[in-house]
């Protein structure tokens, strides 16, 4: 048993419409990351000094010392870059979300007054600005408790959501494990959505890495502030296009005191405001609102059927009759390596199928032979299946006149005595007529044809029998 962890699918091509207030055709959230006097510094116990996002490019760790521009780049976005961001976004009456380091929050008590006057809301960044991916469990887990503890003493309420950022691969499951009631620490959609962890249903709000002032600190970024806006303005415009298509989506905006707080940089950023405020149906919402939103117009629901989480006895009941009368195709399929993307029809098709084309020329055919008759004695005698009943009856092969049933019985006869299997086609494609003509056109194929196209069709069926089961 094979089971793949990431999730390669999300919503699918069908993404929900996620109904934002007022019919907004985006929602466009700004964050602030404030990690000033939280990133590793030999006066906050760490063995060295800061070496990522700062002006610095190219920066590395200095084992054992301290390095004065590095802190002075620091201490420039909480002694000024901040104050020129609060003054840009409370005068444009935009609230923020911050990703407050927990740390730089006790060191920074003006600037956290500045947050809590504005009506910003403070999520926790973690304990400090450090790298989280080489922690055990365990350690992360205290680091992280030790985060929410001081948050609620120093912020006065505790947080209610998470982005560490510098993440190990156990993040999202202990902030989960910590009640947030959303988390941040990832890149993958632009939507929210609901993640099961163990017992828990978490709601995971994606963050950015593209649309995000780092990218003028790293060697492919942005090289000014023309390149931030001309980004920004592109991003807005797509996804601002695809909501009023009807399928709205969510735009993060990631911004830091020492990067975007530089007058350099801040009018682009002033520009995108102004441009992105001159539009109609545009949402401005902290976090903490879309994840209070999507609770609400989008409550968490585990799907009933799960197959990459089902044990094989489970799998093979469920599944075993998908392909006609031969359940060893899920016995195999089972034995894939199946995933979230195989919780859904396409994907345990694809499953399902590979089973079938992988299988040797007997055994396929043994599974052609399984198929009934079209309008045939078995479904005469209401002996078919479930399933092929019902694809029968939509095609309107269980209502047919004397003389249809006459045609079919025959060209059913002359279809099994020329290739030796039942004529198979995935009925819920076509109608009686399309069928009647498909008798004609195949019964002219040779054997090695009609046997290929049959097992296509075969394909077919076990879509649409997935597609009744599976989203």
């Amino acid at each position: 048993m094979h089971r793949y962890p990431r999730n390669l699918i999300g919503y699918g091509p069908t993404p929900p419409d996620p109904a934002w207030p007022g019919g907004a055709k985006i929602a466009v959230s700004f964050v602030l990351n404030y990690e000033e006097g939280g990133e590793n510094n030999l006066l906050h116990g760490d063995a060295a000094s800061e070496a990522f996002l700062s002006e610095i490019v190219g920066a590395a760790p200095w084992p054992g010392q301290r390095h004065w521009n590095m802190e002075s780049n620091y201490e420039y976005g909480a002694r000024a870059g901040f104050w020129r961001l609060h003054r840009l976004f409370t005068g444009a009456k935009i609230p923020l979300t911050v990703y407050g380091v927990t740390t730089a929050l006790a060191r920074s008590p003006e600037q956290l007054w500045a947050m809590q006057e504005a009506g910003w809301e403070i999520a926790s960044h973690g304990l400090k600005w450090i790298e989280h991916k080489d922690m055990t469990e365990e350690e992360e887990r205290g680091h992280m408790e030790e985060a929410v503890r001081l948050h609620t003493e120093v912020v006065g309420t505790p947080p209610q959501g998470w982005y560490t950022g510098r993440c190990s691969m156990n993040t999202v499951k202990l902030a989960a494990e910590l009640g947030m009631d959303w988390v941040s620490d990832t890149i993958d959609d632009d939507l929210p959505y609901w993640l099961p962890v163990g017992d828990r249903n978490q709601l995971v709000i994606p963050y950015t890495m593209d649309a995000n002032d780092m990218r003028f600190a790293v060697a492919a970024g942005f090289g000014g502030g023309d390149e931030f806006f001309t980004y920004l303005k592109d991003s807005f415009d797509a996804l601002y296009a695809e909501g009023q298509a009807g399928a709205a989506k969510m735009m993060s905006i990631g911004m830091h005191c020492r990067i975007l707080g530089r007058p350099g940089r801040i009018m682009a950023l002033k520009r995108f405001l102004d441009y992105a405020q001159s539009h109609a149906g545009v949402w401005f919402p902290r976090r903490i609102d879309i994840a209070k939103h999507w609770k609400a117009v989008h409550p968490p629901s585990r799907f009933g059927l799960k197959p990459s989480q089902m044990d094989r006895e489970t799998f093979v009941k469920t599944f075993g009759g998908i392909v006609e009368h031969s359940p060893w195709v899920a016995e195999r399929a089972f034995d894939l390596e199946l995933g979230p993307a195989h919780d859904r029809a396409v994907g345990l098709q694809n499953a399902l199928v590979r089973v079938l084309r992988s299988a040797s020329d007997e055994e396929k055919l043994a599974v052609l032979k399984l198929h009934p008759d079209l309008a045939g004695k078995l479904q005469q005698a209401k002996r078919l299946t479930p399933e092929s009943e019902d694809e029968q009856s939509s095609a309107g092969l269980t209502a047919l006149t004397d003389a249809e049933r006459a045609t079919f019985t025959a060209r059913n006869e002359a279809y099994q005595s020329k290739f030796g299997f039942p004529f198979i086609i995935a009925a819920k494609d076509n109608t009686k007529a399309t069928i009647m003509a498909a008798f004609e056109t195949r019964l002219a194929n040779d054997r090695e044809t009609e046997f290929r196209t049959a097992c296509a069709q075969v394909e077919r069926i076990v879509y649409h029998r997935l597609k009744d089961l599976l989203p």
